[in-house]
């Protein structure tokens, strides 16, 4: 069983709570950055790899800055994740922006930054014509629907999924593109989500390397990159082990060398999408306990809730709970773990075994570095916490100021 550990000590957590007080997220720079490099490092024989990190993950421009020094661009959704993106210097085709029900605004945003821009239906071509014009190069996502009898046991359920195109709208959206005037060609899917199990990807990377067979024999178009979207997903509990990114990577290249190499079509380039994976491991959401309650079950409630993590509220999800000082303690105690809001799901941890718990300690929750701070909302006057960056020489550095009351109040006309 792995063993999760704060990159702190309690000392070196308290003297950071004395200059930034709880709740606040915390992310480990250096473990993210070796983290990046890992993952191009391990598909670093593939023709100009590129990492594209999801935005949504981690919403930060010091982060997305971090990420673009390491090599890594960025995979945007809307108006506002494409000026992040632009003001942390990444522009030009270190963006691919997918579509999603998109307003023409956006559409105009990333044609100016020169992104890469990948439609989700074959509507799109002519709302993305009239707006913002036909681009040089266009992308387009694949959903390959029913893949397998008895509920697609490897790929999920996509047919379940509002987004991508089916396989004949894909090859009539390249034919249609292709007759505008486009001169360059991109391949997108987005099928597995917080996935541990490699063999999936590889899975994925099989029916997308058929698929640029296919339209390279029907159309005569060569795509010239196959982006995998995200997926990887991360061992939130200390049981569970990591994708082995070699593994995965030998898996690719077997099935990049059988289906594109054979056939004639290297070099085609290789994408992907991951946030999760890249930084959800390293970052933590530090709370103190303000409150014990002991009725039908015992609770613990902390200075955080669901607004700073709402994945525990509404997915059930796990995500393992160090009280600082007492990592070697037995653990004795049964608790729920919860925040303040007036919902009873606000709980960071159910049943969940801990030492002996008192009011004061300092509770660190892991693996809050994606979809934590992101997912964050207002409900119940609830504000967002503060994100700090823990730097490679111990210092930390505030890079998004807790929200204030004045906030709250700042966009009502009343």
């Amino acid at each position: 069983m792995a063993e999760k550990k704060p990159p702190f000590s309690k000392e070196q957590l308290m003297r950071i709570i004395e200059q930034h007080p709880t709740p606040f997220h915390i992310y480990h720079e250096e473990a993210i950055r070796a983290n990046a490099r890992k993952l191009l490092a391990a598909f670093g024989w593939a023709p100009a790899f590129k990492e594209y990190f999801a935005v949504k993950a981690t919403p930060n421009p010091h982060i997305l800055k971090i990420l673009h020094e390491e090599g890594c661009g960025a995979d945007c959704s809307s108006l506002p994740e494409l000026i992040l993106a632009e003001k942390s210097g990444i522009r030009g085709e270190d963006i691919i922006f997918t579509s999603n029900d998109t307003p023409a605004n956006e559409f105009i945003k990333a044609k100016e930054l020169g992104a890469v821009i990948n439609l989700d239906d074959i509507s799109h071509i002519d709302f993305l014509e009239k707006n913002a014009g036909i681009p040089e190069l266009i992308c387009f996502r694949y959903n390959p629907g029913p893949l397998r009898e008895g509920g697609n046991a490897i790929i999920g359920s996509p047919e379940e999924s509002k987004y991508g195109l089916t396989r004949k709208q894909l090859l009539d959206a390249y034919r249609i593109m292709r007759d505008k005037g486009a001169q360059r060609f991109g391949l997108h899917t987005m099928v597995i989500s917080n996935e541990l199990d490699p063999n999936y990807f590889i899975e994925t990377a099989n029916m997308m390397f058929d698929l640029v067979v296919e339209i390279f024999r029907t159309l005569k178009i060569r795509v010239e990159f196959v982006n995998f979207g995200g997926g990887i997903g991360i061992p939130y509990r200390p049981e569970q082990q990591a994708v082995d990114l070699d593994y995965l990577s030998r898996g690719l290249k077997e099935s990049y060398d059988r289906k594109i190499v054979a056939n004639g079509l290297h070099p085609l380039k290789l994408a992907m999408e991951s946030g999760r994976m890249i930084t959800g491991p390293y970052g933590y959401l530090v709370a103190t306990v303000l409150h014990k309650k002991e009725i039908y079950k015992n609770y613990v409630g902390l200075d955080a809730c669901m607004a700073n993590l709402m994945r525990p509220g509404i997915y059930g999800a796990y995500h393992h709970i160090t009280v600082m000082g007492k990592e070697d303690w037995p653990l004795g105690y049964i608790y729920d773990v919860t925040g303040s809001l007036c919902e009873n799901n606000d709980k960071f941890a159910v049943n969940r075994k801990l030492p002996m718990v008192e009011i004061g300690d300092v509770m660190v929750i892991h693996d809050t570095g994606a979809h934590g701070y992101a997912m964050g909302f207002n409900y119940n006057g609830k504000l967002r916490s503060a994100e700090l960056l823990l730097k490679a020489d111990g210092s930390v550095e505030m890079i998004r100021r807790a929200e204030t009351i004045e906030d709250y109040f700042a966009t009502l006309n009343f």
